[in-house]
């Protein structure tokens, strides 16, 4: 399988002389195509600042970054502005939908900017609502729908492009647990449908139960990580939970 991600030898420093404060240490690893990958740990382990220099919002202080074959590192605001349009989906706690469009508007918005044709954003759109279960509420605006069918709305338009690389960052933070298990089971859907290669950063081991990797992050460094092979989702679950109590603190007080 071709590597999406690769990350070598990425540390973050932040801080001067007297105050250095270490929050990635000779971070290495690797994300291939149509894997579905969490990152867990205790609050201030990292999983933040990792999820940022992925991202592009942040820079490592030193290490390289290459996702779908570029580093990252090295290219200029210009560029890095049309690789995260063209390469990278955002799925975030906050929605971040535009209340004076529709639910289909704010879908098909990044289509229109890379200027796609009017067919090709209807058949992606009816593609995105079927797989994530909001094709009744495509004319509605974001004040008239639940929280539910707003992060799947938001995590529709984050797909809509066909990225390479979808980052979440806790997405099912805000949502109650009806919707975050239908926001979950349609991420792994579109895993297994469309081999969508997806890393979402989560406190909660029954979202990254559904992942089929899990790398726990300790002190700005990789602790272990466990893949799900052939277990239930149940049985993954409890090892999740299991490594969670090693690293320290209940599941519940874990960001």
């Amino acid at each position: 399988m071709k590597t999406i991600l690769q990350a070598k030898n990425v540390q973050k420093v932040f801080g001067d002389k007297e105050n250095r404060y270490k929050a990635l240490e000779d971070i290495n690893l690797e994300i291939r195509q149509g894997e579905f990958v969490g990152i867990m740990g205790p609050s201030g382990a990292g999983k933040s600042t990792l999820l940022n220099i992925f991202s592009t919002i942040d820079t490592p202080s030193s290490g390289d970054v290459i996702i779908d074959g570029q580093n990252i590192v090295t290219m200029k605001e210009e560029q890095l502005s049309d690789f995260r349009r063209n390469k990278l989906g955002f799925i975030f706690q906050d929605y971040n939908l535009l209340d004076t469009l529709t639910v289909k508007e704010n879908i098909l918005l990044p289509l229109a900017l890379s200027k796609v044709a009017v067919s090709e954003i209807n058949r992606r759109v009816d593609e995105i609502a079927d797989t994530f279960g909001i094709r009744e509420i495509l004319n509605k605006y974001p004040y008239h729908i639940s929280g539910g069918q707003k992060q799947r709305t938001a995590a529709s338009r984050a797909i809509v492009t066909n990225p390479s690389l979808i980052l979440a960052d806790e997405p099912t933070g805000a949502l109650d647990s009806k919707s975050a298990t239908s926001l979950l089971q349609s991420l792994s859907a579109l895993n297994e449908k469309n081999k969508s290669t997806i890393m979402m950063v989560t406190h909660d081991a029954f979202a990254a139960s559904f992942c089929k990797r899990v790398i726990f992050i300790k002190d700005g460094q990789l602790f272990t990580e466990i893949y799900k092979g052939e277990q239930s989702r149940k049985e993954f679950f409890q090892r999740i939970l299991n490594i969670l109590a090693s690293l320290g603190g209940e599941q519940d007080d874990l960001i």
